[in-house]
């Protein structure tokens, strides 16, 4: 099993120690393409432009400013920079020591930035979202698409892939759809279905903990992940098809 997460917008900047070291990461095939992400960057956060270009607002000037010196900032695991809801209701740092070696080894955040990083994976802070698009680079999410699936789709074969990820990352990569489950969640209201932005990232986040804590064997099929989301959600499964992945349901009482 791997659990495909996207990032969050914000990130909780690491209080001190060495600079991140591309040839460390997680998937060292991306290395180039990252260094070019990253030098593209830097140069359009430097530019008067560069909140309008990278679409965030004058309250977040200080992220911008450090996505020109990321080689120089401090860096620690993805699993204590990446923040909010979707995040805290994983609560890592809440988990047993055996936990969070699982997490370390089975989750997977897919990032404008990085391509893909595992949850241990040493980065700095950084803003930049998959939708932007970049000088040398275009429209990310099209620029990650092939270089994923050469570099991250040999990791996961034989692995049951539960996909928490929005859209706008799930655009970034599509693994094989036999072995994908789509995460989404509803609330429903008298028989009427609602997606809710913030009810689904926090579910997310509850479902990788579920599934991070619970006791017994991880789930290899659809219907074995169904079968643990339903111990604590009301969930339904669609079957994918050859083109499409299975879809997990979670249906939340609103």
């Amino acid at each position: 099993m791997l659990i495909l997460l996207p990032p969050s917008e914000g990130k909780t900047p690491a209080d001190a120690g060495s600079p991140v070291d591309l040839a460390e990461l997680s998937f060292p095939e991306l290395t180039g393409a990252r260094q070019e992400v990253a030098v593209a960057l830097a140069a359009v956060s430097a530019q008067e432009d560069a909140l309008s270009h990278l679409g965030v607002g004058a309250s977040l000037v200080h992220e911008v400013s450090r996505n020109t010196r990321l080689a120089r900032e401090p860096a620690a695991p993805a699993h204590s920079i990446y923040s909010g809801v979707l995040f805290d209701a994983l609560g890592y740092q809440s988990l047993t020591t055996t936990q969070k070696r699982k997490a370390d080894a089975v989750v997977v955040v897919v990032s404008g930035l990085w391509g893909a990083v595992g949850f241990a994976d040493r980065i700095p802070a950084y803003r930049l979202s998959m939708s932007v698009g970049l000088p040398g680079t275009g429209k990310l999410a099209s620029y990650w698409k092939p270089k994923l699936a050469e570099a991250v789709s040999p990791h996961t074969e034989g692995h049951l892939l539960v996909d928490c990820r929005s859209s706008t990352y799930a655009a970034a990569w599509a693994p094989e759809p036999e072995r994908t489950v789509a995460v989404n969640v509803f609330t429903e209201r008298d028989g009427v279905r609602k997606v809710v932005s913030h009810f689904a990232k926090h579910t997310r986040g509850e479902l990788a903990r579920q599934l991070l804590t619970r006791r017994g064997k991880d789930p290899q099929t659809p219907a074995q992940l169904a079968k643990a989301a339903g111990e604590k959600w009301t969930v339904e499964l669609i079957a994918g098809t050859a083109r499409k992945p299975h879809a997990l349901n979670i249906i939340l009482a609103d």
